[in-house]
């Protein structure tokens, strides 16, 4: 067996396998900020996986995000009855939404994926991969080069997550509704 396979069967069940380790992690991540630069990723074998490599251009960033509370804003100030709603989309795991917050945070960059390194009652963490979409590195590499090219793909649900959340990881019967075809549009006069 490849060393990557005994990291990955040591992260299926982590408060088991990593003891105490994973414990001190948690506390340390506790304290820290909500968006954190790592230098290297904590799951390599995940990060592997989902395309990462070491080299320049391409950052991990730890993003902790709040459990539950995921409700539609108080509605402030004035307003006319058709508009008395504020959207808010509850559809969105929060790993998407761990994406979404990292882009903020380095806006020249892209979300290449990310994954789940732990929990606790009040918080997720994940591990975001991100491509600086401008560095030489990525640009001369065709693998990463296309998906630098794709401007905002977080927000318009083109990661990993982004799909999960969108409902297309889905395949066969029942989920023909997930993404419907031009022809059925046609037959409905759209």
């Amino acid at each position: 067996m490849g060393v990557y396979k005994y990291i990955r069967n040591a992260w299926k069940k982590p408060e088991e396998n990593l003891g105490q380790i994973y414990k001190n992690r948690l506390i340390k991540w506790r304290t820290e900020p909500v968006t954190v630069r790592a230098d290297r990723p904590t799951r390599l074998d995940k990060a592997r996986s989902l395309g990462y490599k070491a080299k320049q251009g391409i950052l991990i960033i730890r993003q902790r995000v709040l459990r539950g509370g995921r409700m539609r804003p108080d509605i402030k100030g004035g307003r006319r009855s058709k508009h008395s709603r504020q959207n808010l989309v509850l559809a969105k795991n929060y790993q998407r939404v761990a994406e979404e917050r990292a882009v903020e945070k380095y806006t020249n960059c892209e979300v290449l994926n990310s994954y789940e390194v732990g929990r606790d009652g009040l918080s997720f963490w994940y591990e975001v991969i991100l491509i600086d979409r401008d560095h030489p590195q990525i640009t001369s590499d065709p693998r990463y080069a296309n998906i630098a090219k794709q401007h905002g793909r977080v927000y318009r649900g083109l990661t990993s997550a982004g799909k999960r959340s969108r409902g297309l990881l889905h395949k066969g019967l029942g989920s023909e509704r997930a993404r419907p075809s031009l022809r059925a549009n046609d037959r409905q006069g759209n």
